[in-house]
């Protein structure tokens, strides 16, 4: 049976904090393959200015090249509009049927999955990793939700971080991949 982990979110711009969770997740769940999903408009985040989808998803490929555990699916950039992870995860049901999910949400999204769109079918299509920022306190996963909290590796960058330095002018080395620190110095896409 196929461990296959699913990571949604903004990536606006990937990380090395995303990369190191990813790394984490694929060891400490014993996963086949890790996907991050780049989503179109977070329903969390509904006024977020985003990079475009387009170089989004160049730049997570930029931060995967060599890497053949990860995948980038772009398919909630392909569909537009709100990314519901419930869209998500059918879709992945029915192209990998039988292989068990893994479901990688921040821990401050942990206490409002009952509220998403489609909750129960949600918990029932998948296992839900709850990723930690370093500091704060493991949450309680609410029924019907199964889950664990992802141990990881922590480090403290945030893509809110790295934009703001890009818009101070400062050096993003070391917090995001050397190949995105060069396209995000050329484009100047956040500065």
């Amino acid at each position: 049976m196929q461990r296959l982990g699913l990571f949604g979110g903004s990536f606006n711009p990937v990380t090395w904090g995303h990369l190191l969770v990813a790394r984490a997740a694929l060891e400490e769940l014993n996963l086949d393959r890790l996907f991050f999903i780049p989503a179109a408009q977070s329903p969390f985040k509904p006024g977020q200015q985003m990079a475009s989808g387009d170089t989004r998803l160049r730049l997570l490929r930029l931060a995967l090249a060599g890497q053949t555990d990860f995948d980038v699916d772009d398919q909630e950039l392909r569909r537009g509009g709100i990314s519901y992870t419930i869209d998500t995860l059918r879709n992945y049901s029915e192209r990998f049927p039988g292989a068990e999910l893994f479901y990688l949400v921040g821990g401050d999204h942990a206490a409002s999955l009952p509220l998403w769109h489609r909750a129960p079918e949600l918990a029932r299509l998948a296992e839900f990793v709850i990723l930690l920022r370093p500091g704060s306190a493991p949450p309680q996963i609410p029924p019907p939700f199964r889950g664990r909290i992802l141990h990881g590796i922590p480090f403290a960058v945030s893509a809110s971080m790295v934009r703001a330095r890009l818009r101070a002018g400062l050096p993003v080395d070391g917090l995001v991949p050397d190949a995105v620190a060069e396209a995000l110095g050329e484009s100047r896409i956040y500065g």
